[in-house]
């Protein structure tokens, strides 16, 4: 069975090396959506709350619902989720205090209306659309809702924020994209004659785009230890948040001419020793990995061998008579092979590989 070692000590690291990048009256929210990326978002909200960040991204209601009922997020935390919800849910904004991001008139006038019902205001986060064309209003729209959002009597303005379509790079378009931001911004402020919360850089602008700061960030991967894109692993160190192990269930030896797993993908160039390893793509080890990867046991970098099935794999020893049944197998993390460089061999980012490790792998957290 496959484990994942949450090391509390490397995410305080990656949070302290972020704070050194920030003027002291920038704010962090820290990123936990998509179950803190994998890590499990109760004890990583709960370790961040320790260390002083107060504002937390989730995706949707549910996960701010597991923050607040089992990571110690109380009422004093701000919790804001990044996806519009279907109305049905805006009742439990308003019971687990999170504020909503408002993308749309329709679902401004029904969350209007249900913040009355239940006789509290709700709390709001404008998004605003400067490129990325994802969620959001253009600018010339969002200042109308921000203007809706201000004057409803059910409604808290808590805050206005975009996001980069190229985060990685301080690029023209980036820049084209903070300069609308920032000029909408200061119309708004000037119309409402008081400033608001301003956000737009996550983890790829806190090191690329240093303007781009304002009023709070939002690192998300760089929390977890990996970096936003290839290009930025020199600005920065991190550490590894996620170790990613399972252990040998069986040492064979195969002759030369032996073919392994599904569709003989791999053919024993000679005789060979070979580990089969508890852990496959149902656990979050990507089947694209195939004939790619390399794993390590016992200090030794191993390649994986055959096509990675749902439950097992197996890997090439050599001639090693030391490893055998029982021996840790470390897939990723800071003992073997880095988030970032399996991602590469997927073609894919570490984003997604992290988030692809799977319930039935057991959390154990190292603190």
């Amino acid at each position: 069975m496959s484990e994942a070692l949450i090391s509390l000590p490397h995410l305080d690291f990656n949070l302290s090396q972020i704070k050194e990048l920030l003027p002291t009256s920038c704010d962090i929210m820290g990123v936990v959506k998509a179950n803190a990326y994998g890590h499990g978002a109760p004890a990583i909200a709960r370790r961040l709350l320790q260390r002083g960040v107060r504002n937390f991204g989730v995706a949707n209601i549910h996960e701010a619902i597991e923050l607040r009922r089992k990571g110690g997020i109380d009422e004093r935390s701000e919790i804001l989720a990044f996806c519009s919800p279907p109305p049905s849910h805006l009742p439990y904004y308003l019971q687990y205090r999170t504020a909503l991001t408002a993308t749309d008139p329709d679902l401004l006038c029904k969350a209007s209306s249900t913040a009355a019902n239940h006789g509290s205001k709700l709390d709001v986060h404008v998004k605003v659309d400067t490129g990325m064309g994802r969620l959001g209003l253009p600018p010339n729209e969002a200042m109308q809702l921000l203007q809706r959002v201000e004057k409803d009597p059910n409604l808290r303005l808590c805050g206005i924020y975009t996001h980069f379509a190229q985060g990685t790079t301080d690029d023209e378009f980036s820049r084209s994209q903070l300069a609308r931001f920032r000029e909408m911004c200061r119309e708004f402020e000037h119309w409402a004659a008081r400033p608001v919360m301003k956000h737009a850089a996550g983890s790829g602008a806190l090191l690329c785009l240093k303007d781009a700061f304002l009023d709070m960030v939002r690192p998300g991967i760089m929390l977890y230890g990996c970096y936003p894109a290839a290009t930025v692993s020199s600005l920065i160190e991190l550490k590894p948040v996620m170790q990613l192990e399972s252990r040998v269930m069986l040492v064979k030896t195969v002759e030369r001419g032996t073919t392994l797993s599904y569709n003989r993908s791999w053919t024993a160039p000679q005789r060979t020793r070979i580990a089969t390893v508890a852990a496959g793509y149902a656990d979050g080890y990507h089947r694209l990995l195939s004939n790619r990867s390399h794993v390590m046991i016992r200090g030794k970098l191993c390649p994986q061998v055959g096509n990675i099935t749902m439950d097992q794999m197996m890997v090439d020893i050599g001639n090693d008579t030391c490893i055998a049944v029982g021996d840790k197998v470390v897939l990723f993390g800071w003992q073997g092979p880095c988030a970032d460089e399996l991602a590469t061999l997927c073609n894919s980012i570490s984003y997604e590989l992290l988030c692809s490790v799977s319930s039935r792998v057991r959390r154990t957290v190292i603190s």
